[in-house]
Parts: structure tokens; C-alpha cells; sequence
């Protein structure tokens, strides 16, 4: 079975394209160093290299327009003439014809010059036939480009046009345009056809695939056909009128009996009298359609007398083909709005066609070398008792029973029937949780609250948690009941001290509400230094103020604060201590001994400034994991040499996988002088 798959077809390029395409291949793929001191066979044989390259390119390309495009003789009637339809035929072979003399006109030119070049006596008279040549080549691709663009958008048309196979079993729909045919596509089969309320929205031949018993079914949507002459049919006519002409198919003339497609049942008639010559020797069904706005039965008698007639005519193709007399099946109602009637439609076309198709292969001779290859094998009956066919009354009952459920249960397309139809009702997809309540079902629960998601906060265990919080708050509040006296740290307080520790809560509570103030705009405030306090509000005077007032001893936080200070001051007061040493009847016993420690301690900073030098690579110190300076070396020996291809490479580390871009020599370096950036 041919296969004809317009989609492969190779992309024609533009003439200037063309050019390109083979002059840069040529300079890509053959020597391009040549010097005046080579001998004069090098350089005709370089130079003839090239001729024949070029023309070997022009060549190969050419011949491939040539030999992927269909020729129309060749193919299936069908497709030459709805080719022929589309593009002319004349037009279409006008072009491959020019493609063709182009290429013999190239290779003469290749021949004619290798010819001359075997007689050059010269680098530049070698250079100069070259470029002859070459040139000569790329103006005939010039005075073809017109045919290269025609042939290109006959390329991008031809890939666009349906696969369609003329000897598939194939089912043909036509009539008038917005009878109905492009619905009735759409019910039978997957394909998706626009169907709008106007006259021609189908332009061009569309296919689906349908199954009837098994087997694959081609049906082909047609244009809509007028009634008029065979010359003033336009080439959206006239692909239906070929499709008729050439496809062995099952035939559906479609017919608007109700009148809404704008055309009257006696011009679909007068259509279906004047092409009736194209419905020989193919089953034809006349289809009343939109019997939902009109029955058949209430036509008028002239209406009627014209479907009849269509009847008879269809009765007789039937006979023509060697049928029975019966016309039975030949007319069928039918609604697409409805659907009622359109499987019945599309079963008897692929019965009659299948019928057709067989009593085709039983007339054939290639029957007669099958038959013999056939056995029916009838067994021979063992006895005379007859045994017809018994199915258990268990699996009837079975069978009834899940009938009874099926028609008991409800499915989600009854309910969205029920509640509106598509578009209308929602599925709930909460209804088959299994909760502990049926009513917690329809619960709303947030998945995202305050920014975070909630389930990262569920815990399984969250009941028993809580009971166990309830009863140690219980257990709490019982304790305090019993106890009834206010204790911090395991010590009674008094009715005194029972109000400064209120007092100091209540400070500290309003410290810490400023420290939140503060630190709410921190970012616009300015950081000032301590020794810029002008409020002096952070010094240890001001503490003991505040401390005493509540009645305590300042002394020991006094003592303590200066402390801190004393011991961030220690180096200021390090560098001063000669100065200070001189007077020594005015320090006691303690500033002596204090001043001992710190003097001491300024000794051994400066002896260890002295005696700073670098550690030997090899030495070992404690906390490092080696057992020796030896164990030490060879780790770093180690360590040294992994990372040595990473910086040969110029790696900022291991995760440096950055590619740089490499930059070709060829364009990021040299001069250019003024003139022509191309290198040919």
C-alpha cells in the first residue's frame, strides 16, 4: 500500500541561500593554502578540486528538489488531479523542469572548465577559471530563484494537506455547504472540524478515522458543492469534485430538509441530478438531516416527490453495482443536535461498503488461490441429543444483580445532568474521605494561614497533648490554691520585699517594651556611642540612683559594672605603667600587686612579639589529628597534588563549573581594511 506523506519533503531553499549554502560548504570542506611556488600540476589540480566540488554540491541538491517532489504521473489519480487543482500542473512541472536544466547547465560548466584548467599555465589563470567557473554556476541558481520560491510554497502547501489513502475503505461526505457534514464528522469521529452557522467554513479536505467491526475506517470531509457549471467551480469545489471522482469510498449526500442552510430541497436535488454521474459504482446513502427542526413526514408533497426521486436514483446505483432490488437503507434521517440517528448512519455506510468491497474480492482471481487454503472444521455429533447453549443459573444471577446495582448507583455523569450539566456543577472531591463523622466532610480547612502552611503544624498526637497540658494545669492551680504564699527561689518573702520585686518586674517589663520599640526602627536610627550619652542615661551613678530609690544597695552592681569597664581599659592603662611607676609611695599594697600582674603580662605580649616566626610546614600542633610531623607531610603532599588539575584549570574550587566563552581567533583578532567583510 503507497503511502503518500507530503510532510518529508526537503525545505527549497531562496536562490541566495542557495548560494551561500554550497560556497561556504566549498570553502569549508576543500584546501584553502595555496602559494606561487607550487608546481603547475598542484595548483590546476587545486583549483579543479575546487570546480568539481561545487559542482558535485549544485548537483546533489538539485536533484533532490527533483527526486522528492511527486511526479504527477506517478501517483495515484487523485493526487495528480487534486494537485493539479491546487497549483496547476503545468506551472508545477514548469519549475522542476527549470531545476532540472539548471543542474545539466552546471555540470556542462564544471566540465567545460576542468577542461580549460588542465591547460592553465598560471597560478592567476588557474585563480581566474575558478572564479569563472564558480561564477557562471551561481547566476544560473540566480535565474532559477523564481522557480526555487514557487516550488517552496508549493512545499509549505503540500505538507499541510491531509494523509490521505485512495485505497483505504473510506467513507465520502458532501452536499451543499452547511448541510450539516462537518457535525456529523465530528460525531463519528476524534477529528476536530470547525463548524460555524455560515456557508463554507470548511475550505479544504479534512479526515478522521472511525471503527466498525473491527476495522479501520477512513471518512473525508468535503467542501461544500454548488449547483452550477463545471467551468465557474471554484478550487474549493473542485477538491470535493475530485475527491468524488477518483476515491473508491462509500458516498453520503447530505440533505437539509429543514431549509435553515439557506438552500431550497429542490436545489439540493438539482446538485444531487447533476453529479450523480460521480456516485457510479459506489454505495450511496441520501442522508436527511435536522430532522429535529423538520420531520421528514412533514414535507410537502413536491418536497417529497424530489426526496423520492433522489431514493430511486440511489436504489439504482445499487442495482448498476449487482445488488439486490431492495432500496431499504438507501434513505436515512438523522440529527447531529440530537444525535439521533448518526451511529445508525455511519454503521449502514460501512456495511454497504464493506459488502462492496467483498463481492469485489469474491469476482477477483486472486480469491481462487485463497479458497483452497481455507478448512471450515465441522465436528461430527457423537450421538443425537441435542445440546444448545446453557449458562448457569448462578452467573444470571450474578448478572442480574449487578444490574440492579448499576442501575441503583448514581455516577458522577447522572448527578452532573441532575445539578446543570457541564460547565454548571462541580465534582466535590471531599465526599469519598473516610473521617470518623460523615459531617465533617464539607469542613472548610485553610490550607495557608498567616503566611505558613498548615499541615506542617498538625500534629496526629494533638488530643492526647492537650489532656495532658489540661491536667498539669489543673495539677498547677491546685498547688497554688493549697499553697496561698507568694515564693521566688524556694524562699518565703516578705510584704517589703513581696512590692520590690513587683516594682522590678514592672521596670523590667517597660525596659524591654523600649528595647522593641527601638529595635523596630533600627534600621532608620542612628547608632550614637555611650561616651556621646548628653542624657547620661547609661551610667553606673544614674543605676545607683535608680537602685537606691527602691531601697537597695547599689555597691556590689556599682563595683561590678567598673570592673568590665576596668578590664576593656587594660591596655590603655598597660602602656601608661612606667609613667605611673615612678610615683610609687602613692599606690598601696593591692594597686602594687595589681600593677606586678599587668606588668608581667605586658613582658611576655612584647617577648612573644620578639620571638614570632613562622612554623615549619611539618610541625605538629595538638588538636590537629596527625600522629606525626611525617603523617602531617604526606597529607599535605596529598592535598597539594588533588587540587593541581583544578588549578591548572583555573578553578576557583570545586563547585567551579563555569564554562568560559571561547572566543575564535579568527573573529576576535587582526585588522581589517576598508571594503567587503566577506571573506569569498
Amino acid at each position: 500500500m503507497v503511502q503518500y506523506n507530503f510532510k518529508k519533503i526537503t525545505v527549497v531553499p531562496s536562490g541566495k541561500d542557495f548560494i551561500d549554502i554550497i560556497l561556504s560548504r566549498t570553502q569549508r570542506q576543500t584546501p584553502t593554502v595555496v602559494h606561487k611556488g607550487y608546481a603547475i600540476s598542484r595548483l590546476r589540480e587545486f583549483y579543479m578540486r575546487k570546480v568539481k566540488f561545487t559542482q558535485q554540491n549544485f548537483h546533489e541538491k538539485l536533484s533532490a528538489i527533483i527526486d522528492e517532489f511527486p511526479r504527477l504521473d506517478d501517483i495515484h489519480p487523485f493526487y495528480g488531479d487534486l494537485l493539479h487543482v491546487l497549483y496547476n500542473k503545468d506551472h508545477y512541472k514548469l519549475a522542476l523542469g527549470q531545476v532540472n536544466t539548471a543542474r545539466n547547465i552546471i555540470g556542462k560548466i564544471a566540465k567545460d572548465y576542468v577542461r580549460l584548467l588542465k591547460y592553465g599555465d598560471s597560478l592567476y589563470r588557474c585563480k581566474s577559471l575558478k572564479v569563472a567557473a564558480l561564477g557562471r554556476m551561481c547566476t544560473v541558481i540566480k535565474r532559477i530563484s523564481p522557480s526555487l520560491a514557487y516550488l517552496e510554497q508549493i512545499r509549505q502547501h503540500m505538507s499541510r494537506l491531509p494523509s490521505i489513502d485512495p485505497n483505504t475503505r473510506t467513507i465520502l461526505i458532501c452536499g451543499y455547504p452547511n448541510v450539516g457534514k462537518s457535525s456529523f464528522m465530528n460525531k463519528v469521529t476524534r477529528a476536530d472540524v470547525d463548524v460555524q452557522p455560515y456557508a463554507f467554513t470548511t475550505k479544504s479536505l479534512f479526515v478522521g478515522h472511525t471503527d466498525y467491526k473491527y476495522l479501520r475506517y477512513q471518512v473525508i470531509d468535503t467542501p461544500g458543492i454548488l449547483d452550477r457549471p463545471f467551468e465557474d467551480r471554484n478550487i474549493i469545489e473542485m477538491c470535493s469534485i475530485t475527491a468524488l471522482a477518483h476515491l473508491k469510498a462509500a458516498v453520503l449526500f447530505f440533505l437539509d430538509i429543514s431549509g435553515s442552510c439557506g438552500y431550497s430541497i429542490e436545489q439540493q436535488a438539482a446538485l444531487f441530478h447533476s453529479i450523480k454521474s460521480l456516485f457510479m459504482n459506489k454505495p450511496l446513502i441520501v442522508v436527511c438531516n435536522k430532522i429535529d427542526l423538520q420531520s421528514l413526514e412533514g414535507l410537502s408533497e413536491e418536497d417529497m416527490k424530489l426526496v423520492t426521486e433522489m431514493k430511486a436514483e440511489a436504489a439504482k446505483t445499487i442495482i448498476a453495482q449487482g445488488g439486490d432490488s431492495n432500496d431499504e437503507g438507501v434513505l436515512l434521517t438523522m440529527s447531529t443536535m440530537t444525535d439521533e440517528g448518526v451511529i445508525a448512519v455511519k454503521n449502514a455506510a460501512c456495511e454497504r461498503l464493506l459488502n462492496q468491497r467483498v463481492e469485489i474480492k469474491m469476482k477477483s482471481k486472486k480469491i481462487n488461490d485463497c479458497l483452497n487454503r481455507f478448512h471450515v472444521a465441522i465436528p461430527k455429533p457423537r450421538d443425537t441429543k441435542e445440546r444448545p447453549p446453557c449458562i448457569p443459573p448462578a452467573v444470571l444471577e450474578a448478572r442480574a444483580k449487578a444490574n440492579e446495582e448499576k442501575e441503583k448507583r448514581k455516577l458522577e455523569k447522572d448527578l452532573e445532568e441532575e445539578n446543570g450539566g457541564a460547565g454548571v456543577y462541580s465534582a466535590s472531591l471531599r465526599k469519598h474521605y473516610i473521617l470518623a463523622d460523615e459531617g465533617w466532610k464539607e469542613d472548610l480547612m485553610p490550607e495557608i494561614l498567616d503566611g505558613h502552611n498548615v499541615y506542617d503544624f498538625i500534629d496526629p498526637d494533638i488530643l492526647l497533648r492537650l489532656e495532658e497540658l489540661e491536667r498539669e494545669e489543673g495539677l498547677r492551680l491546685d498547688a497554688e490554691a493549697d499553697g496561698g504564699d507568694f515564693e521566688m527561689d524556694g524562699e518565703e518573702l516578705t510584704e517589703e520585699e513581696r512590692g520590690l520585686l513587683a516594682e522590678i518586674r514592672r521596670k523590667k517589663n517597660l525596659l524591654i517594651q523600649e528595647h522593641r520599640m527601638k529595635k523596630s526602627t533600627a534600621e532608620s536610627r542612628p547608632i550614637v556611642p555611650r561616651k556621646f550619652d548628653k542624657d547620661k542615661k547609661y551610667t553606673s551613678e544614674r543605676m545607683g540612683r535608680q537602685l537606691s530609690a527602691l531601697g537597695i544597695d547599689p555597691t556590689a552592681a556599682i563595683n561590678r559594672a567598673r570592673g568590665r569597664s576596668l578590664s576593656r581599659k587594660g591596655r590603655k592603662r598597660e602602656r601608661s605603667l612606667g609613667k605611673e611607676g615612678e610615683d610609687g609611695e602613692a599606690m598601696d599594697v593591692d594597686d602594687e600587686q595589681s600593677n606586678k600582674k599587668l606588668r608581667t603580662r605586658s613582658r611576655s605580649r612584647s617577648a612573644s612579639r620578639s620571638r614570632s616566626k613562622s612554623r615549619p610546614p611539618g610541625e605538629v600542633t595538638p588538636g590537629e589529628g596527625f600522629k606525626d610531623s611525617a603523617q602531617k607531610l604526606k597529607a599535605l603532599k596529598i592535598a597539594k597534588k588533588s587540587v593541581k588539575v583544578r588549578n591548572k584549570a583555573a578553578r576557583k574550587g570545586e563547585a567551579d563549573r563555569v564554562i568560559p566563552n571561547l572566543k575564535p581567533k579568527h573573529l576576535f583578532s587582526g585588522k581589517r581594511s576598508i571594503g567587503k567583510t566577506s571573506r569569498r
